[in-house]
């Protein structure tokens, strides 16, 4: 043992080295501890010498045998616990250390063998130098019933029979400073030697007695020393207030201590420790195998490394197990181990994060759901979301009614299957949007009746069905369902699934109301558009309506029959969206029909539509129409000539007969209700196979395109399918213009032009001349022969005999007579004149005033328009049954 030297303190600064003697003796002084110790160790030194001389005089008188195995027991331990053998063992070359004391002694002794064996079976020291270096094969039996105790660290004495040789051995094993095995010292001595080596040996026991109590004496000095260092130079009071601060950390506090040998044996438990682990009274100085502990508990307590905060079950408790080594602060190699009943704490900390679970739970509800207003995404979004974080598996199922908008009606009814995301464990389930009924007695018909989460029958559920509540009513279910290898609803789970499924039920019932406003107003624009098309003269057209996906527009169309074969074509669009926006723009429509009947130019007709835009927002009708647009085209299938005016709109397309577009220059003022500019009319000349293609902003613009790459992508398109029908036109345009739902109304109207066959039409001018009223009968009746309308001749002249007169008499030139052919016969009077006839009812003593009476009679329809020139009478005739036009 080596000592270091301690630095001077200011007490010993200037001490003689008289007082270091004196203050040596003091140490031995039977007033303190280290005195008592020396002079118990004298006591306890002169009974062991007493003992042994008495001892082997008996050992002398006794059995040799038993001689033998002190005498290889005293030297084994004597040379296995001799200062430097450890050391030697971890030179390298134990031998040449190890063989000349292991010779010594068997001299001394007179044992026939010393021989020191390491942990790797070599023979280190022999009596037989050629054995030296050579490895050790044990017996059979000394492998059977020796080794084990020696790797246990104690000492064995067995017997060695052998023919004619009987003798006792005895194995001593040496471990290093830090608990290692280093080796073995074994000693073999014949049973027929003992008594004389006792015998001449006594004076070399009182000798090594005498030696024993002078390194006795030396030693306590040095303990004594080295035990006021390490106390701190503590006395007796203090010694004993750290015990009992001992004894309080063992029995008082609530915390559990256990330290535990490096060779898994139980050194110490307090009491906390017992009682959390149930530990037997005789639990220390056992090993943990032994004390009944769980094999999980036992095998963590057991194992290498530092453990922090670990839970493990004991029984009905969680403990909290941190575990940490001895070193470097002192003591054998082992490991302190502190326990800590944690099972409140980890149900509440278990109570927080499920909390927190279903907090976040919740929130992503309010952030997912409902995002859009339709209700097969908003279902959608509810599974989504419950298998994300709430179970493996949901399916939602509303109430067929409010599938259509409708209210609920009580908690019956069939249901539709509106989402399914993940497994919900039916052996048949229902597709999605299939109708079903609910089973009599099953979760969900509870869940409808009761309003509450209804668990499946058993002790652990693995599904649940909870109600989709609205204002006291229900709109649905949705079924949960978990894993049959999953963690089981509980009760806490229910009133989870209720809060998440009534929340969505919001979302749900949002989008059902958006649903039926929605249908109203789709149902109310539907009813407000054309329905079918009229069939025109040389006119083709087809159309197309697309509703915004946001909801529905102002976006409107009309094509409008007109006298002389002529028909009025309208694309307009209403600011806003929404119900407000198809009212407008059914009054609109309805508008420019009745001003459309007075047979008015585009221009004048857009005119009066904006002084009735600008009326209605002076009213406060509540109704957004003042920024509208609208064009409108007149085509004359006769000429061929087409009359345009816009208000605010787009150009329309227009497709030539050898496949080229153009967007051509017509003239544009503000939109209605703007008011300051007058309304200008342009006049086109179509020629036959021409095509015309009119349309709303919401078919060209979007978010992500510009008005300008709109109307170039339509031109692109439009010549690429030129040559197609009008419906086939609009089936290209809208495919290539439209990818998924528009943001906006798309209004489409595509009209293929045809003229009429020159020998439909026959004209003629009229002098002013009450002659020429029976050429032009004449010619008339001539012409309808040869269009095979004889039948109509009677009436015809009728009718021309008194408008011609009538522009004759009245009317300034140039006067001018038409007959058109195709679905009906047209007669046409045109004169100089603006001032148009009337129908009224002529007195008996009247001359006059039944001419145009007599031609309301005798013709389906009559009327008034007027031209740049002067006006246009016009009737109309139907063709006779069975005429093919």
């Amino acid at each position: 043992m080596s000592l270091r030297r301690r630095t001077p303190s200011h007490r010993d600064r200037g001490a003689t080295p008289t007082r270091e003697i004196g203050g040596a003796r003091s140490l031995l002084s039977v007033h303190n501890l280290a005195g008592r110790i020396f002079l118990v160790e004298l006591v306890i030194v002169l009974l062991l010498v007493a003992g042994a001389v008495t001892a082997m005089v008996l050992q002398a008188r006794s059995s040799a045998e038993t001689d033998a195995r002190r005498v290889t027991h005293s030297v084994a331990a004597t040379f296995a616990h001799s200062a430097g053998v450890v050391a030697a063992l971890q030179s390298p070359d134990p031998s040449a250390v190890l063989q000349p004391q292991a010779e010594a002694v068997r001299q001394a002794t007179g044992v026939d063998s010393v021989v020191v064996i390491n942990t790797s079976f070599v023979q280190l020291t022999s009596p037989y130098p050629d054995y030296v270096g050579k490895p050790y094969t044990p017996p059979p039996e000394v492998t059977r019933e020796v080794l084990p105790r020696l790797l246990a660290g104690r000492t064995v004495t067995f017997d060695v029979d052998q023919s004619g040789y009987h003798s006792i051995a005895t194995a001593v094993p040496i471990f290093g400073p830090n608990g290692a095995p280093e080796g073995v010292v074994a000693v073999n001595i014949t049973v027929s030697k003992v008594n004389s080596v006792v015998g001449s040996h006594v004076q070399v026991l009182l000798a090594a007695a005498g030696a024993a109590v002078l390194l006795a004496a030396i030693g306590t000095a040095f303990a004594a020393r080295r035990l006021q260092r390490q106390t701190r130079g503590l006395g007796p009071t203090e010694l004993a207030r750290m015990y009992d601060h001992h004894n309080a950390v063992l029995h008082a506090v609530r915390e559990g201590v256990l330290i535990i040998g490096a060779d898994g044996v139980l050194l110490l438990a307090n009491d906390e420790a017992r009682r959390l682990l149930d530990l037997p009274a005789d639990a220390e100085q056992r090993p943990l195998a032994e004390l009944g502990l769980d094999p999980d508990t036992a095998a963590l307590l057991a194992s290498d490394g530092d453990v922090t905060d670990a839970i493990q079950p004991a029984g009905d408790r969680l403990l909290a197990i941190n575990k940490r080594p001895t070193a470097p602060y002192g003591g054998l190699p082992s490991t302190v181990v502190t326990l800590r009943d944690s099972t409140e704490l980890h149900e509440l900390t278990s109570r927080v994060a499920a909390a927190g679970r279903r907090s976040r739970l919740l929130h992503e509800a309010g952030m997912r759901i409902g995002r859009t207003l339709d209700m097969t995404r908003t279902c959608e979004e509810l599974a989504e979301v419950a298998r994300g974080g709430f179970a493996d598996g949901a399916a939602v199922d509303l109430l067929d009614l409010v599938t259509k908008g409708e209210e609920p009606e009580g908690a019956g009814g069939q249901l539709r299957r509106m989402a399914v995301r993940g497994a919900i464990g039916a052996a048949e389930p229902v597709p999605v949007g299939a109708t079903f009924q609910l089973g009599e007695g099953s979760p969900g018909e509870r869940a409808l009746l009761l309003g509450v989460a209804v668990p499946e029958a058993g002790e652990q559920p693995r599904a649940l069905v909870a109600p989709l509540p609205v204002r006291g009513a229900v709109l649905g279910v949705v079924e949960f369902r978990r894993a049959p290898d999953g963690r089981p609803f509980e009760p806490d789970d229910l009133v989870l699934a209720e809060e998440l499924a009534a929340r969505a039920a919001v979302s749900i019932d949002n989008a059902r109301r958006y649903t039926r406003e929605h249908g109203l107003a789709v149902a109310l624009q539907h009813s407000l558009l054309p329905r079918t098309l009229p069939e025109r003269t040389a006119l083709e057209v087809a159309y197309r309506y697309l509703p915004a996906h946001a909801g529905v527009g102002g976006d409107w169309f009309d094509v409008i029959p007109l006298p002389g074969f002529r028909t009025a074509l309208v694309v307009g669009d209403v600011v806003g969206h929404g119900i407000n926006a198809a009212v407008a723009m059914g009054r609109l429509r309805t508008t420019i029909r009745n001003f459309s009947a007075l047979d008015l130019p585009p221009d004048e007709v857009l005119g009066r539509l904006d002084e009735l835009v600008a009326q209605l927002d002076e009213e406060n009708t509540g109704l957004e129409i003042s920024g509208s647009t609208c064009v409108y085209a007149v085509y004359d299938p006769v000429t061929g000539d087409c009359a345009l005016a816009r208000a605010g709109h787009l150009r329309p397309a227009l497709i030539a007969p050898d496949g080229t577009v153009d967007y051509p220059e017509v003239a544009v003022s503000p939109p209605l209700g703007i008011g300051g500019h007058p309304f200008e009319t342009t006049e086109l000349r179509l020629p036959g196979g021409s095509g015309l293609v009119l349309f709303t902003d919401g078919l060209v613009e979007s978010r992500g395109r510009d008005i300008d790459v709109g109307l170039e992508r339509l031109r692109t398109v439009l010549a690429e399918h030129a040559r197609g029908t009008p419906e086939e036109i609009c089936q290209a345009v809208t495919r290539s213009m439209l990818v998924g739902h528009p943001a906006d109304d798309v209004a489409l109207l595509v009209a293929r032009t045809g003229l009429l066959s020159a020998d439909r039409a026959a004209e003629w001018e009229v002098p002013i001349d009450p002659a020429a009223v029976a050429r032009v009968r004449a010619a008339a009746a001539e012409r309808l022969a040869h269009w095979g309308l004889e039948e109509l001749g009677f009436a015809t002249e009728l009718i021309l005999s008194e408008l011609v007169t009538n522009a004759i008499r009245y009317a300034t030139v140039p006067v001018r007579v038409r007959l058109l052919y195709d679905t009906s016969l047209v007669c046409e009077v045109a004169d100089g004149s603006s001032t148009a006839p009337h129908l009224r009812w002529a007195a008996t003593t009247d001359e006059g005033g039944r001419g145009i009476f007599l031609v309301a009679q005798l013709a389906h329809r009559w009327g008034t328009r007027y031209t740049a020139e002067g006006k246009v009478i016009w009737c109309e005739l139907p063709l006779p049954d069975g005429t093919v036009s």
